[in-house]
């Protein structure tokens, strides 16, 4: 497996259900949840001595950035542990709520929808080499990002013709074009903006914004995994599959509400095909590419890739431990049953939303996972580590060293992707363009030195 640095973001959703009539702004919510993690007087924009960036971003929402990460198996564990930080706020923001008597409960949710139709995303990023042209790499990553959803969907029940319908994704029905520079008002399946955060004569940034978020470890684990190997592919030379969609904007709403996944999609080359027979084709291409005897991280999920389309085909019922969308179908259903009501029920609507609940004590997934009915690839000691600790391996290494001196010095301090500067030392700021470099003399001298005059005063 190539080195590669992968990332996730995302927006969570937040609400306050009052249990009076007083209006409460977002703004002041969402304030007290950064209270303490972004003390008064430090950036707004705060990375954490975990090295992942802390935020809010636009439309009130708390958004967490995981740290760089060299495997796909730190990007599950990190993203996991931006759960658990946004989690381990809620507790001291409700308290300030009631201490200033603003009575309610207040919710946070990895999901990608609110009542209202809004949306906020889930994106990830993937460092490419430079030399692979981005719009052959786009002309081959698109029918699969468009396809994969129907591993990768994280569910939802909407209203499609006055009627209650399930949907495979979150996302499908937010996306406007197959690639674009903008991530709000003209959403894409690919972001063109050239901003590697790295040497650009080097890397470019893969920068996904079509993704639902996923509360299944393993459906995380896919997502990136497979990501990772087909990009893998292409820089190494393999021919991928010319099936290129001839509406990708429109074949995404059709195989989000296709559960049977049997809907034949029009490509231009005139040929038809399903989601299903399109990833099929992306799997046998990675086979020969890789071979059927790959080991290590690509062939477990060459294996992995194989079994979830082979239950697509029959029963998915059986993905219900690993899948997003399949885990909340069967839930809603079983519920459905036993209650004998459909899915207008509000109640039905509210087991949606609950399932990606992020409080561990009401959060439906985490029901599931307690109860050992989805299978989970992190510990609780892996996730509890990476919420204050970097990847020893990369770069947020660097950044995370670095903020927690400033911190625990009490050191006003300026820091971004890329660069690192403490206030009172040095003019000049230190660049760290190398993602993959977990080592840097010159934080290493900056930290000395500054201790030194710390001590002397």
């Amino acid at each position: 497996m190539r080195r590669r640095i992968v990332g996730i973001e995302t927006e969570f959703g937040l609400t306050f259900f009052p249990s009076g009539k007083a209006y409460l702004p977002m703004e002041k919510v969402i304030g007290y949840l950064f209270e303490e993690v972004i003390p008064t007087g430090w950036p707004s924009n705060a990375f954490l001595p975990n090295g992942a960036r802390f935020y809010q971003d636009t439309g009130c929402h708390p958004e967490y950035a995981t740290p760089e990460c060299a495997s796909v198996k730190a990007a599950v564990i990190h993203d996991r542990a931006g759960e658990r930080l946004l989690e381990s706020r809620l507790a001291p923001a409700q308290k300030k709520l009631d201490d200033e008597g603003f009575k309610g409960r207040l919710y946070a949710y990895k999901n990608n929808t609110d009542s209202m139709g809004n949306t906020y995303g889930c994106h990830e990023n993937y460092l490419v080499d430079r030399q692979l042209d981005f719009w052959h790499l786009a002309e081959h990553m698109i029918p699969f990002f468009v396809t994969r959803q129907i591993f990768c969907g994280a569910g939802k029940v909407f209203r499609h013709n006055g009627q209650a319908r399930f949907s495979i994704s979150q996302r499908a029905t937010h996306i406007h074009e197959a690639s674009s520079s903008s991530t709000t008002s003209s959403r894409s399946i690919i972001n063109t903006r050239d901003e590697p955060h790295a040497d650009a004569e080097k890397y470019r940034r893969l920068h996904i914004i079509v993704g639902d978020s996923n509360m299944s470890e393993f459906t995380t684990h896919l997502k990136v995994g497979l990501t990772c190997m087909l990009l893998t592919a292409l820089e190494e030379g393999a021919v991928l599959p010319d099936v290129t969609l001839e509406d990708a904007v429109d074949a995404l709403r059709v195989i989000s509400l296709d559960l049977r996944m049997k809907t034949a999609l029009k490509l231009t080359n005139n040929r038809r095909m399903t989601a299903l027979e399109i990833q099929w084709a992306y799997l046998e291409a990675a086979e020969r590419h890789f071979g059927t005897k790959t080991r290590g991280v690509f062939g477990t999920l060459l294996t992995q890739w194989r079994d979830i389309l082979t239950a697509l085909e029959g029963d998915f019922s059986q993905l219900a431990d690993r899948i997003d969308w399949v885990a909340k179908y069967e839930l809603m259903h079983a519920f459905m049953r036993r209650q004998g009501c459909d899915l207008d029920d509000p109640r039905v609507a509210m087991m949606d939303l609950q399932y990606h609940d992020i409080d561990r004590s009401r959060g439906l997934f985490y029901l599931l996972e307690r109860e050992k009915k989805m299978i989970r690839l992190s510990t609780d000691a892996q996730v509890r580590h990476a919420m204050q600790h970097a990847p020893s391996n990369t770069r947020a290494h660097i950044r995370g060293q670095f903020i927690r001196f400033a911190k625990e010095a009490g050191r006003p301090y300026s820091v971004d992707w890329t660069y690192l500067k403490l206030s009172g030392y040095f003019e000049e700021t230190i660049l760290c363009t190398d993602p993959f470099a977990n080592h840097d003399p010159r934080v290493e001298e900056l930290v000395t030195t500054a201790t030194g005059d710390l001590y002397e005063i």
